[in-house]
């Protein structure tokens, strides 16, 4: 393999990430920068991320500060104790999901649960309401959903896999 297509296939990863970025509500500019540092040797600066992507500094800092607080990039300090910070990314992404699962996801869930619950205990308690009928569904809906995010955060990929397969059998 040239070191040609070695660029390009990096290149094609990175604008994959560029569009997945904008899928989860990101910028693509944010995809680009999470992109050059997951294929990084080593954790960059900002002014190194500024050439690699020819970004302005001032995008650079706010999409590296975003990425930091969403656990996708890592501020390191420089070697030797240097004042320049530089960032690397996660590369393992299901910490990632789970995190942002432990965050985002499950505090959603219970919110909609909660307002559910209080719907249905506004609601007569009459056979047949099409209302309180759709409401209970959509609350079991969610306390199944509930369950589902809540096994994604405590399991690792492999032990999710190994309890799908044996759950197949």
């Amino acid at each position: 393999m040239s070191s040609e297509d070695v660029v390009e296939a990096r290149e094609r990863v990175i604008e994959s990430m560029e569009q997945s970025a904008e899928v989860y509500g990101l910028s693509r500019s944010a995809g680009r920068i999470y992109g050059v540092l997951y294929f990084a040797e080593e954790p960059l600066s900002i002014p190194t991320l500024v050439d690699e992507t020819g970004y302005a500094k001032s995008t650079v800092s706010n999409v590296t500060r975003k990425l930091s607080r969403l656990g996708l990039v890592h501020r390191r300090s420089s070697d030797g104790g240097g004042r320049r910070v530089r960032f690397e990314a996660e590369r393992e992404l299901w910490f990632v999901v789970q995190d942002v699962f432990q965050q985002y996801v499950q505090r959603e869930i219970q919110a909609s649960i909660r307002t559910l619950q209080r719907a249905e205990g506004r609601l007569p308690t009459e056979e047949g309401s099409h209302e309180a009928e759709r409401i209970r569904h959509l609350r079991e809906t969610y306390e199944d959903l509930q369950e589902v995010v809540q096994l994604t955060s405590e399991f690792s990929v492999s032990e999710l896999r190994e309890a799908l397969e044996a759950y197949d059998c």
